[in-house]
């Protein structure tokens, strides 16, 4: 380890008894937007956002809640735009719809979509039942706020990812803040979007509903999108923590994918498309519907209920290297207990649930024909199955000291059919199945004080079993592909001290078996393997700073050190992806008269690895951005977000190689200069 973040954990691991000298209950109240959490409640929240911050502080971790007000005056389309302020977050935009999310390394070697990190909306699982998932589907409008649990801090999900959960939770007809709203923005490329909602309350019912429709040709030629979102969030309620809730979620996506090009072509054009993914008219378009009902009961004065099941259907056309043909249905059902009491005269609190979900998937590739399809080339029928048993209680030994224990225990399963195509060379008749278990253990410490300074630490286990695309069958069966594991250590604390309002974590994790990836072709997906021991190390860390009346700084900051550890092949070489410093920061000043304006900063200020071999780096990059806007009165608005004003060319993403070469097509370009604006009417 080296010598500064060594330096880090030991100054964490003393934090309890330095933390009432070094920070102190702060007269200025946070922002309503921050990202922070703390043991205090901030009396600027929105309660929806205050309970929710006030859930997060009891976690002995990592965490951050991201309210709707933190974005809703400049441009977000996506999960990447929402999570932009959350520290130890690595999301990027490769194209529209594909991004990359990551956190403290989790599925950095993934060529498409997302791995090792739970997306959840209203706290069910947007991931397939084998794990696969991608947030497309995500409407940044219809969202209350955003939950973020970095790492083990996630086990009230029930999973044992490396990376954690964000959990997206839908507005209700109580929380909504208002009864109607329209919005209309857009700018660059043609993009263009529509909303509209509405909220109502009526009695003891409840309802929210919204649809979106959003319309834009890219940045780069092949990068068209049009796509509509709606949701239905009815609920009835039956006295205080007692409530059942019926949510609808659709959705219709189509989108072009520009492609990865070279470093030649980006250097030549960064807006040109990928020559084959033009020439076959490559894209993603998608289609589902998502349905859900749960309850919360309050079965007595110290035990809440929480339970509820889900179906979701989707749609896939996927023209790539091959015509992508896939329909899926995961379904799934779960229950949690959520205890608060005594335990021989100490304060304490519990929460124990059981996750079950299946799902299965039939998939057909076909020869891509300029983006129909031709000829078969592939049949298969994917099922997985998915258990998780967990539990973690809190037992305050002192009024401000509490011993963290926890755990889960986890079961999944694989099953694959292919079938041979007559004159198909390549397929084959196969029934193959794998089974994963494993328990995943949790200890930790939490110290509050008075003012809600809190510190924590915590050691957790993670487990990551491969899913069925990371298995590579052949007509001998799965690869040898075998489940992910690591033990985390974390250390950190949030507080606040006068204008300033700190979170920060250090953490390390010693990974065996990291499953990992590489690009085989420009067209092809990639192949999974697994490394032999590999360290993921870094800080996560964020800082609001009110330096006066209506200007605040905010700042955050991740070191991502994720390395080999002794490989055979590969030494201690630096993996792919994620740069290893990466800094954002905004300086906002809102004046009285109900304007604002916010200059930003998004710096990777370190050259990103692009392949295992360490012989080829992306080049480090700032972005300048400019956010400003105008509240007319309580229910008009308008802002205007100009992104990459020096209209630089910049790679925001890379493909991850074995070894790269001058073809290899690894470089997403990120946008060149844009300007967008917005008009809000709420009513």
């Amino acid at each position: 380890m080296n010598t500064p973040l060594r330096a880090l954990l030991l100054a964490a691991a003393a934090l309890p008894a330095l933390a009432p000298a070094t920070l102190s209950a702060a007269e200025t109240p946070t922002t309503v937007d921050t990202v922070i959490v703390t043991g205090a409640r901030n009396p600027e929240d929105p309660p929806v956002v205050g309970d929710a911050r006030k859930r997060l502080s009891e976690t002995p971790g990592a965490v951050s809640v991201i309210s709707a007000e933190s974005y809703e005056k400049r441009f977000a389309i996506a999960l990447d735009d929402m999570l932009r302020d959350a520290p130890g977050v690595y999301a990027q935009r490769k194209w529209g719809g594909d991004i990359r999310i990551s956190i403290r390394g989790s599925g950095i070697g993934n060529a498409n979509h997302n791995r090792g990190l739970l997306i959840a909306q209203d706290g069910l699982p947007l991931n397939e039942a084998d794990g696969f998932g991608d947030s497309q589907s995500i409407d940044p409008l219809i969202a209350r706020f955003t939950e973020v649990y970095r790492g083990g801090n996630a086990l009230r999900f029930g999973g044992a990812l490396l990376g954690g959960a964000i959990n997206v939770v839908t507005p209700t007809g109580r929380n909504a803040g208002f009864e109607n709203r329209v919005r209309i923005d857009g700018g660059s490329y043609g993009l263009l979007r529509e909303h509209v909602a509405l909220a109502r309350q009526s009695g003891d019912w409840d309802v929210f509903a919204a649809a979106t429709n959003q319309t834009g040709q890219g940045y780069r030629p092949q990068s068209q999108q049009n796509l509509q979102f709606g949701a239905l969030n009815v609920g009835r309620s039956f006295g205080d923590d007692r409530e059942v809730r019926l949510i609808i979620n659709g959705w219709n996506i189509n989108q072009e994918i520009p492609g990865s090009l070279t470093l030649a072509q980006f250097n030549a054009n960064p807006r040109q498309p990928a020559p084959g993914n033009y020439a076959n008219d490559n894209g993603r378009h998608q289609r589902g519907v998502r349905t859900s009902l749960r309850t919360t009961w309050r079965l007595n004065d110290n035990t809440v209920l929480e339970a509820g099941g889900y179906a979701v259907w989707k749609d896939l056309d996927h023209p790539i290297f091959q015509v992508i043909d896939q329909q899926s249905r995961n379904y799934a059902a779960f229950a949690r207990l959520n205890w608060e009491g005594e335990i021989g005269g100490l304060r304490a609190d519990a929460y124990a649930g059981l996750w079950v979900r299946t799902g299965d998937l039939d998939s057909n590739f076909y020869v891509n024909v300029k983006g129909a399809r031709g000829a078969p080339t592939s049949r298969t029928l994917q099922n997985a199955d998915a258990t998780d048993v967990f539990a973690e209680g809190r037992l305050f030994v002192t009024p401000h000291l509490a011993l963290v224990a926890g755990g889960s225990w986890g079961q999944a399963k694989r099953d694959y059919q292919s079938f041979a195509i007559p004159g198909v060379a390549t397929t084959f008749n196969l029934k193959a199945a794998k089974d994963y278990d494993w328990v995943a253990p949790r200890l930790g410490l939490l110290w509050e004080a008075e003012d809600g300074t809190q510190a924590f630490a915590n050691v957790t286990r993670s487990v990551e079993p491969p899913n069925l695309g990371s298995l590579s069958p052949t007509n001998a069966g799965f690869a040898p592909v075998q489940a992910q594991e690591a033990w985390t250590a974390e250390a950190g604390f949030r507080g606040r001290r006068g204008p300033l309002l700190l979170d920060v974590t250090v953490y390390r994790a010693w990974l065996n078996k990291e499953l990992l990836q590489f690009t085989v072709g420009p067209n092809i997906p990639a192949s999974t393997f697994n490394a032999d021991k590999t360290v993921h190390q870094g800080i996560e860390a964020a800082l609001d700073w009110t330096i006066g009346k209506g200007l605040r700084l905010r700042q955050t900051y991740t070191l991502s050190d994720f390395r080999f550890d002794g490989d055979a092949q590969y030494g201690d070489n630096r993996l792919p992806i994620v740069p290893r410093h990466f800094y954002r920061a905004e300086l906002r000043y809102d004046h009285p008269a109900g304007w604002f304006v916010a200059p930003s900063l998004e710096w990777s200020a370190s050259k990103i690895q692009v392949d295992y071999s360490n012989l080829t780096q992306a080049p480090a990059y700032a972005v300048l951005n400019l956010n400003a806007g105008y509240a007319v009165n309580d229910r008009i608005s308008l802002f205007i977000d100009i992104r990459n004003l020096a209209d630089k060319d910049y790679i925001s993403n890379i493909q991850a190689q074995i070894r790269a070469t001058a073809a290899s097509a690894a470089y997403w370009p990120g946008d060149g200069r844009s300007v967008f604006g917005g008009l809000a009417v709420a009513f």
